[in-house]
């Protein structure tokens, strides 16, 4: 089989509930929708560290945090590993990358050389911004260039280009990194914020009543950033069509984290709750797998997206890589290799400081269950099929008591296994070498 190309998309904090196909009542994401029903849709796509950097830099090592030593934001890889890009290229792919980076840790808008780029070709990259409408970026030398209007559009017209270049001589890998719908949540251009009445908005059941009206004014932000980014998403799907590419190109949208806009109280991310760790994960390949619709429930965590990508290109996984390939699995040549996806915050920085009720964390979340311990001991258990919305805790439930313990202690076999003996974060920053700023955040100086 000719090998595929690799496009491979996603927002910033877009959880998984935030979809028309995933059954949320408010946004609208008609391209996304269509996309679903002819895509393979994992209802279980784990984010093993719900942060932007450490998410960004499993993507594209396929290992743990605590490995490849992003475990924290605005930090560089301490690791050696073999990267995604530098695999495609070995194979004859072409690469490129578009949007934001946020894995340099040489500061959020310093120039990224060459050899930083992790086998990265084409670039259009800026490290970190959440200004969407004022938003420069950086090319092959330290000149700044300007994304004209919201950046999420600039970007996915300069996606099209680079697709409409192709010739077919060359398969390519193609990674267009969109920064919303992270917040600032009213940014989005108007046309999408005058879909979304912040007073129609339904709120999920566990947002508190104290929050409703703050969760809603956010929520109709972050949807009207959501459907901008399906427009263009519904941009990139006429292009493929146009150019030819749609079935030899293993297409992917996704995200590296969720955002708890008021559920359980909270904002942002960095707590286990699965409006923060779960994300959409739709992966389309006609090629392969025809264009019909298909769940997948089976858990799915970050450090197997670079594996699964390179085992459906039929592509060798390097041996530094930590994730599972789902791609047998997926081509219904053996079981998954893995039912219960590890997550973890290793450092609870300023969003969540301690103060604030904020706790370092490892956990499990299995199909059906979420279960999480801090350092004191058990901390969450949801039985999610029962309790979708996790409005139940039934740690220390007597009813729940054996299941309790057999996650536990899997859990904990699992954290041996991998030599984390759940060491404070503040104890992981020293041993870094990471100063904190007056936030609480870590500061890398290079």
């Amino acid at each position: 089989m000719k090998q595929p190309n690799v496009v491979f998309v996603f927002g910033d904090q877009w959880r998984a509930q935030a979809t028309g196909y995933a059954g949320d009542p408010n946004v609208q994401t008609p391209n996304l929708d269509r996309f679903a029903q002819e895509s393979l849709n994992f209802t279980t796509a784990v984010s093993n560290c719900p942060v932007c950097s450490p998410w960004r830099a499993t993507l594209m090592t396929g290992q743990y945090p605590l490995t490849h030593g992003v475990f924290v934001n605005d930090v560089p890889i301490s690791s050696q590993p073999k990267y995604l890009a530098e695999c495609f290229g070995e194979a004859g792919y072409d690469t490129a990358y578009i949007g934001k980076w946020h894995i340099d840790g040489h500061g959020r808008s310093a120039y990224i050389p060459r050899q930083r780029r992790q086998g990265f070709e084409y670039w259009k990259v800026r490290e970190c911004t959440h200004d969407y409408n004022e938003s420069f970026y950086y090319a092959d030398d330290p000149e700044k260039l300007w994304w004209e209007g919201y950046d999420a559009v600039a970007q996915t017209r300069d996606a099209q280009a680079y697709l409409q270049g192709r010739r077919g001589e060359k398969p390519f890998l193609l990674i267009l990194s969109w920064g919303p719908p992270h917040d600032p949540y009213q940014t989005a251009p108007e046309a999408f914020r005058r879909l979304y009445d912040a007073g129609r908005i339904e709120l999920r059941p566990n947002v508190p009543e104290s929050l409703a009206t703050q969760a809603r004014q956010a929520l109709a932000g972050y949807y009207a950033h959501c459907s901008a980014l399906d427009w263009c998403f519904g941009e990139l799907l006429r292009t493929l069509d146009e150019c030819g590419l749609s079935e030899d190109t293993l297409l992917v949208f996704t995200s590296d984290h969720g955002d708890l806009l008021g559920s359980h109280g909270g904002w942002n991310k960095q707590r286990a709750w699965d409006e923060s760790i779960l994300t959409p994960l739709l992966l389309r390949y006609p090629a392969r797998f025809g264009r019909a619709a298909r769940r997948i429930e089976t858990p799915i965590n970050s450090p197997d997206l670079m594996p699964t990508l390179l085992g459906l290109a039929g592509l060798p996984i390097p041996a530094t890589v930590e994730g599972h390939d789902f791609a047998p699995f997926l081509r219904g040549e053996s079981a998954p290799p893995d039912t219960r996806a590890l997550i973890e915050l290793p450092v609870c920085f300023h969003q969540y400081a301690y103060y604030r009720g904020g706790r370092d964390w490892r956990g499990l979340r299995t199909a059906r269950y979420t279960y999480v311990i801090h350092r004191e001991g058990p901390w969450m258990l949801y039985d999610n099929a029962a309790d979708p919305c996790q409005l139940q805790n039934l740690v220390d439930h007597p009813d729940y008591a054996a299941l309790q313990a057999e996650l536990d202690a899997d859990l904990r076999r699992r954290l041996a296994t991998r030599s984390d003996d759940f060491t404070a974060g503040a104890v992981l920053l020293q041993r870094a070498g990471y100063r904190v700023d007056a936030r609480g955040d870590p500061v890398y100086d290079p």
